[in-house]
């Protein structure tokens, strides 16, 4: 939602700059609900950092979850960028403890958005390869020297949630969501070195769902199927 933000780590009060569709469906929806929100309708606005971590639904388009399937299937990781972006980073795990906190809060606004993370959980994309490497072992790191910077590259302040929701705090290191993810992909038995391709990739499954005429061009489902 940030969009660009290599200097400073954003707080809720800065300005928005989506650059996808999908950062613009978020600001989208956080000021409809922003309208909607009084004495009789509380909404949290949870602006989390990139997501990662082992779960029964699992993804694997997410910079962490990517990194750890390229070391297993291929022993290296290879990222397409110069490795320079910044990401925050946050399991799965912490994020459903943060909804937990979200539909208890007793902070007194009808409306919050608030980003979730913890301040020291920013990294460097090649920071986050270089940690899987060296958490796993035997894993090679390329980096892709001549690529372009990737424009989404941001550091995010989260002092306000570390202030009203301190016993809710992100607690899962990457190190540990890692081993967790690591553990979780070797129990199916994970081997796939073309996974990019499969429908463990949310854009691939989309699309196969739109093939199979389950989803329109909207992306609505289906009143055929």
């Amino acid at each position: 939602m940030y969009g660009s933000a290599n200097s400073d780590p954003k707080k809720e009060s800065d300005s928005l700059n989506p650059l996808t569709a999908y950062a613009r469906s978020k600001l989208f929806m956080e000021e409809k609900l922003k309208l909607l929100s009084d004495n009789n309708f509380e909404s949290t606005c949870l602006r989390y950092s990139t997501a990662c971590g082992m779960s029964s639904r699992l993804r694997l388009d997410l910079v962490l979850n990517d990194f750890v399937a390229s070391s297993i299937s291929n022993k290296s990781i290879e990222i397409l960028s110069d490795g320079s972006p910044w990401r925050p980073l946050i399991d799965v795990q912490d994020m459903s403890r943060s909804i937990a906190w979200a539909i208890t809060r007793k902070t007194g606004e009808s409306f919050l958005a608030v980003n979730v993370g913890r301040n020291k959980w920013n990294y460097q994309v090649k920071e986050i390869a270089n940690t899987v490497a060296d958490v796993l072992g035997g894993v090679k790191v390329k980096i892709n020297s001549d690529a372009s910077p990737d424009k989404r590259s941001y550091k995010v302040d989260f002092s306000l949630y570390e202030s009203i929701a301190r016993d809710y705090l992100p607690s899962v290191s990457i190190e540990q969501s890692a081993i967790e993810i690591y553990d979780g992909l070797k129990k199916i038995n994970f081997s796939d070195k073309d996974f990019r391709n499969s429908t463990l990739i949310r854009l691939k499954t989309l699309n196969k769902l739109k093939e199979n005429r389950f989803l329109n061009e909207e992306l609505y489902w289906s009143s055929s199927r």
